[in-house]
């Protein structure tokens, strides 16, 4: 994390942080481009052997979300997966993403993964231009619709 990274805690989502979460709003024309939180939850409490959901917390206020899907038996060989990331409106561009980034990278090396791959929608207003600066490589797939990118995790971080 450098001087100017904002620290934020992965929170597991508990009876008093839930509300929070499912309170989080985008900007209105960052809507069409990730799932509601509620829903990205529910599909947690359905695929609760593989999700992996967490408040992003910063200075004691819940300010975004993310889920990791983690399914080491992952039939196309990608057992970590970033299913969902948002950042609250009023929090966005503060580098809150990316210091929660830093922090699943080093949760998916902790269990001894190499790799994460993740989707986004393409377009206007698309997140592309975030995860290609973090080095995450488009590997020329599309799932519904979704770029499919891949980055490596093996050897240091730059």
């Amino acid at each position: 994390m450098g001087p100017s990274t904002p620290a934020v805690d992965l929170q597991p989502i508990t009876d008093q942080n839930v509300k929070a979460v499912c309170d989080l709003t985008l900007a209105p024309n960052q809507e069409h481009l990730v799932a509601t939180n509620v829903r990205s939850l529910a599909q947690a409490y359905a695929d609760y052997e593989h999700a992996w959901p967490r408040a992003i917390v910063l200075d004691g206020q819940v300010v975004g979300f993310l889920m990791l899907e983690i399914d080491l038996d992952d039939e196309q060989g990608r057992p970590f997966w970033l299913w969902r990331l948002m950042v609250g409106a009023d929090h966005q561009r503060q580098g809150i993403a990316t210091a929660a980034l830093e922090q699943v990278f080093d949760e998916v090396r902790s269990r001894g993964g190499v790799e994460l791959y993740t989707s986004w929608v393409p377009g206007d207003g698309s997140p592309e231009p975030f995860y290609l600066g973090l080095g995450f490589e488009a590997n020329g797939e599309v799932d519904d619709g979704e770029v499919v990118a891949r980055l490596s995790l093996a050897g240091p971080r730059v």
